[in-house]
């Protein structure tokens, strides 16, 4: 592989709504990589709750102090999309060893499709390993204060989403 290549980053996930611990996770990346694209997976059979145009803007409006990060949505398999992108690591985060299981079948069979790609596993930071886009939108949806958990933009989206959050 390209030396390149391990210079650019792809941080997939559906980010439905990206939230401060998706945020923290890319910030403290952004040092390793000269380059981290934040790839907003449409996920259809996940259901999400915005759509992937108001998710990747979302994203971007969240991310805007992050200068070497680029949001694009996708709707490829992931391992035609990290090529696509000319990413060399695949970022991920892990916030209980709940996660870890999932996780490791991920990479495990990503490195089966794309072996040139290595996967690279990070934990969040102790006040954000709690919070998940599903916990997010569920308190948001019942009238529950989100504020602390995610950026400014989402706390809008949610509310105008439900009337609430």
């Amino acid at each position: 592989m390209s030396p390149a290549r391990h210079r650019i980053a792809l941080y997939p996930g559906t980010f439905d709504p990206i939230t401060n611990g998706h945020i923290d996770l890319v910030a403290r990346a952004a040092p390793l990589f000269e380059k981290i694209i934040v790839g907003v997976a449409e996920s259809p059979a996940k259901g999400p709750g915005f759509a992937l145009a108001d998710r990747i803007e979302l994203a971007r409006l969240g991310l805007a102090e992050v200068p070497n990060v680029e949001v694009r949505g996708f709707s490829t398999l992931l391992a035609h999309f990290v090529t696509e992108v000319g990413a060399g690591v695949l970022l991920r985060g892990l916030r209980a060893v709940s996660d870890f299981e999932y996780e490791f079948q991920l990479a495990s069979m990503n490195r089966h499709l794309v072996p040139e790609v290595e996967t690279l596993f990070l934990t969040p930071a102790e006040k954000y390993g709690f919070i998940s886009s599903s916990l997010v939108r569920e308190i948001a949806r019942l009238g529950g204060d989100v504020s602390g958990f995610v950026p400014a933009a989402v706390l809008a989206a949610l509310k105008r989403k439900w009337g609430r959050g």
